[in-house]
């Protein structure tokens, strides 16, 4: 019996070994130690918990880009911030000797020329300008990267500005 009872006592230790180690996790805040009941309940306090975090930063965006977001629209540039743009990454295939489509890129005349297929830009409306929708969908440029959020940004808010020669 000596065997079964080292057995036994061995068994018992563990046991006893993986209560206090329960108990110490419980005491230290580990959620191993707490039923799937408690761990949902947190889990769905969470949110509540972030979302208080987050509406004084929510409150301080919706106050502070309104003014930012209205800026930026009035002040793109033609030449300044969306001609660039045009020349480094759209002319090679739509200027000088080659125009794709018809499509020359190098000038604000020749952009709102348009197309052999119609218009590119339409002032005001960034949603139905075909030029637009070609960067967003990544279409265009065919070749190379697509642009970048940013550089997309800019074009789409001259466009919604009036697309003007500025």
């Amino acid at each position: 019996m000596t065997p079964l009872r080292n057995r036994s006592n061995q068994i018992i230790g563990i046991g006893v070994l993986l209560v206090i180690l329960m108990l110490f996790m419980a005491a230290c805040g580990g959620t191993q130690a707490t039923s799937p009941t408690t761990q949902e309940t947190s889990l769905a306090e969470q949110p509540t918990q972030e979302s208080a975090t987050l509406e004084p930063t929510q409150e301080a965006a919706t106050e502070e880009p309104t003014q930012e977001s209205d800026a930026p629209a009035e002040a793109v540039s033609f030449s300044a911030d969306v001609l660039p743009i045009l020349q480094d990454r759209c002319v090679r295939c739509h200027g000088g000797q080659k125009t794709e489509e018809g499509l020359d890129l190098t000038s604000f005349a020749s952009l709102m020329a348009g197309s052999s297929n119609g218009e590119v830009i339409a002032s005001g409306d960034a949603e139905n300008s075909f030029l637009i929708q070609q960067v967003v969908e990544g279409e265009m440029p065919k070749r190379g990267n697509p642009l970048t959020a940013e550089q997309i940004q800019i074009l789409t808010d001259w466009v919604n500005a009036g697309a003007e020669d500025n």
